[in-house]
This record gives structure tokens, sequence and C-alpha cells, in this order.
């Protein structure tokens, strides 16, 4: 099978030809259609990601397919059903193994591409706002880096559970796009006062941060007393520091938030999160934003894409293209 596999960290990935897998108890082999592309496979090709994988390796965390064979013990799959599942690595080939437990089956409505884009973006944003930081209908919610894959989706999901959406993004397109999403003001993070706005709209109850840097310092000191800061990840490159008498004063909650970590540390959490966002995107409500789809021996430029911040939404690779 054909593979774009990592070689040497900070090195483009290179295409190869490798044995395909076979799957083991409790595990299936799924042939990949899409492979969606997410600001982590980035981390992981430069090998600053949180988690670290063995030389050579194949990166790709999410994908949709079809279910090729299963191994032993997996009930509630079957061969042809097709599935989208977040795998941490392996999306970016012909064919993966998955453990059965993180397949989720895919709505017929929705488009291979569309899956690809779904879980990691929507579940990022789904599990953030609506578990841990219980965002309420009437609150006022500032988003940070909302034109980008996870951010988008937070406007939309914002938006759908009723909240007053402030959208931050780079540049009048990435703000029209965030406006299309559902966003109620508009902020520019290259040319406007992102604070000042923030307050005069009278503050964030929930800020929602995946951008970090002076972004981060900006949007804390525009939050309301007793407003609940999300740090989603760190895509300025930029790793804030907290500084604890602005937390102190206004009795702000800082609410660490690693969607990637409940795939081990409580998988319940995300297949509740998944089957709250399909049931929403079988009723009309969610739009996922595809910006760029490329084929497999493109993903170099998927994954530059998605780096120098050029993307909208998400960016999907055609994997049989």
């Amino acid at each position: 099978m054909r593979a774009m596999r990592i070689h040497k960290l900070g090195a483009p990935l290179q295409l190869d030809e490798v044995p395909p897998p076979r799957p083991k108890a409790g595990e299936v082999l799924v042939e990949i259609a899409a492979c969606g592309i997410n600001f982590g496979d980035t981390l992981i090709q430069k090998g600053t990601y949180q988690e670290k994988f063995e030389l050579p390796f194949t990166p790709g965390m999410e994908i949709c397919g079809v279910v090729r064979e299963l191994g032993a013990g997996v009930e509630g799959l079957g061969i042809g059903q097709r599935v989208a599942a977040y795998g941490g690595v392996g999306g970016l080939a012909e064919f993966a193994v998955l453990k059965a437990a993180t397949c989720v089956t895919v709505p017929d409505a929705m488009s291979d591409a569309e899956a690809a884009a779904f879980l990691v973006a929507y579940g990022t944003s789904d599990v953030a706002l609506h578990d841990k930081a219980q965002l309420k209908s009437g609150e006022r919610l500032l988003v940070l880096g909302a034109a980008g894959g996870v951010g988008l989706t937070a406007v939309e999901l914002g938006k759908l559970m009723g909240a007053e959406v402030i959208a931050c993004a780079r540049g009048a397109g990435k703000l029209e796009v965030a406006a299309g999403a559902g966003a109620d003001h508009l902020i520019d993070s290259e040319t406007d006062d992102i604070r000042g706005m923030v307050k005069e709209l009278g503050g964030a109850d929930v800020v929602y941060d995946p951008v970090g840097g002076e972004q981060f310092t900006a949007a804390l000191r525009a939050c309301r007393p007793e407003g609940r800061y999300l740090p989603i990840g760190f895509a300025s490159g930029t790793v804030p520091q907290i500084p604890a008498n602005i937390i102190l004063v206004k009795n702000i909650t800082v609410i660490g938030f690693y969607w990637g970590g409940y795939a081990k540390l409580r998988p319940s959490v995300l297949t509740r999160s998944f089957r709250r966002l399909f049931d929403y995107y079988e009723q009309g409500r969610l739009k996922p934003h595809v910006s760029h789809v490329l084929p497999l021996a493109q993903a170099n430029e998927a994954l530059t894409l998605i780096s120098t911040r050029k993307a909208t939404g998400k960016v999907i690779v055609d994997v049989q293209a």
C-alpha cells in the first residue's frame, strides 16, 4: 500500500510502498478514503507533540474509510461499514489498523471529506464548551483563531448553544468565514485591540484559545469576573505563562484541556460527544467547512497549509487520489 511516512523529524514526509497492516484482537483494518489534517499533525512532524512515535511512521490523526477486516472479538462493526475514527497516527496511508472502540459509524448523508473533518475539530470544541466550560445560553464567548480548524467549530457550536460569539481572526477573508459560521462580533487580530473591543462589548464569560502568545494576555484581561479560560493549543508557537494575579483578582478559572487525552482517560466522554454531534449534523445544524482537498502525494502541502495558517476550516487529504 502507499503511505506518507516520517523518516526524520522536521523533514518532509516520503511516499513509500509498505505492506498493509493486519488487525489484532479488538482491532479493525480500514481502507482509508480521506484523512483530516490537524495542527497537531504539524507538531508530530516536527517532534514537538506531547506524544512521541518510533521512526519511521505514518502521521494522520483522523480518518474516514471502510472496514475491510475484523480482528478477533470485534463486535458492533461489520465488513463494508463506513466509519470515522481518531487514531492519533496512521491516517496518511491507504490502509490503517484501528481499535474498534475508536470507530464510529458515519451518517449516510455525510461525505468522506466531511467525516474526516469532523471528529477532532467538532469533538474538541464540543467537549471544551459543553463538558469543560459548561457554556450557558446568553453568555459571551470569545473565540481566538476563529477561522481555523477548531476555532470555526467553536463559533458554530457556541451559537448553537445560545452564546453571543465574538470571533477573532486574522484578516477580512477569515473574518468573513467566521461570520458565515454565526459570529455576532468580529475582531481582526492583526489590526484591532482585542482587549479593548471585548471589554467594550461587556467582557468575555468564556474564552476559547487555540492560539496562545500575545492574544492570550489580551483575552485573559478581557475576561469578566468568574470567567472561564480554555487553553486549547498554541498555534502562535508561544506557550503563554499565566499571570496568577489576574486570575486571582477576577476569580477566573483556567481549564486545562487536551481532547486526545480522553481517548485513554475516559473514552465515554468522546463517545457521548460524537453521538451528540452526529445528531446535530443529521438535524442540519452543523456544516463542516473544508477549504482544501489534496491527493495523498501532496500531503506535505496539506501540512504546510495548516502550519502557515493559510487554510480556513479543515484541510483534507484524499488518500485514494
